[in-house]
């Protein structure tokens, strides 16, 4: 029969044993990263469920310019005002437009203005064919000024300084018409103008909006 001694003896060695093996055990065990339905980082033991967004394991590069893992709130004031960029070659207010931009690490998009296709584009867009175009929302901003883009960008939501995660990689520019092939058409037909107004959405149009503590200036978008 085993005395209460000999029982404390096993019952210590076994907890002794557990102790030396749970780190291992611990280590062992995979941890899964995903996000949840409000966008925030969960981690768990249990592998997600289908259709959770997955994230890529720490320092892999898979942002690769969109949304996904940048923090809630910058991710909120993108859908409510997105930022475009319309430049083109050898242009240095251009130049300097971006670089404010990447300083500040606003996510945004690039349009290009590379043919005559995009500058009639950008013409029915902004209804001139100024360069840099910006666009923050419903708002569009003719031609660089660094005072001015800072008060809306601010006015907007967005962060005075960079917020992005490490391993953010913005969009490449792409130029404002895609080049898509045109569809063939029956001989004896008339040729169509491969872009036209209804091709691009209609310039929009700001809502008119007073002043507020958030936006004293009363800045439009």
């Amino acid at each position: 029969m085993m005395t209460a001694a000999s029982l404390a003896r096993t019952l210590g060695g076994v907890v002794t044993l557990w102790a030396a093996a749970g780190p291992a055990l611990v280590l062992a065990q995979p941890i899964y990263r995903h996000l949840d339905r409000n966008g925030q980082v969960v981690f768990s033991d249990q592998p997600p469920a289908a259709g959770v967004q997955p994230l890529a394991p720490s320092g892999a590069s898979a942002l690769d310019g969109s949304a996904v893992g940048l923090p809630y709130e910058l991710r909120q004031v993108m859908q409510r005002y997105p930022v475009t960029l319309y430049t083109r070659d050898a242009c240095e207010p251009c130049d300097a437009g971006r670089a404010l931009l990447a300083a500040r690490g606003i996510p945004f998009d690039e349009r290009q203005v590379r043919t005559v296709a995009d500058s009639d584009a950008l013409q029915r867009l902004s209804g001139q064919n100024v360069l840099p175009l910006l666009s923050i929302g419903a708002q569009q901003l003719k031609g660089f000024a660094d005072t001015e883009w800072s008060q809306y960008l601010d006015a907007a939501g967005y962060p005075r300084s960079i917020a992005l995660p490490a391993g953010y990689r913005r969009p490449a520019a792409q130029p404002l018409v895609a080049l898509t092939p045109a569809p063939a058409t029956p001989a004896g037909s008339p040729a169509r103008d491969p872009v036209s107004a209804s091709d691009l959405p209609a310039p929009a149009v700001p809502v008119p909006r007073g002043p507020s503590p958030q936006n004293p200036a009363g800045i439009q978008f």
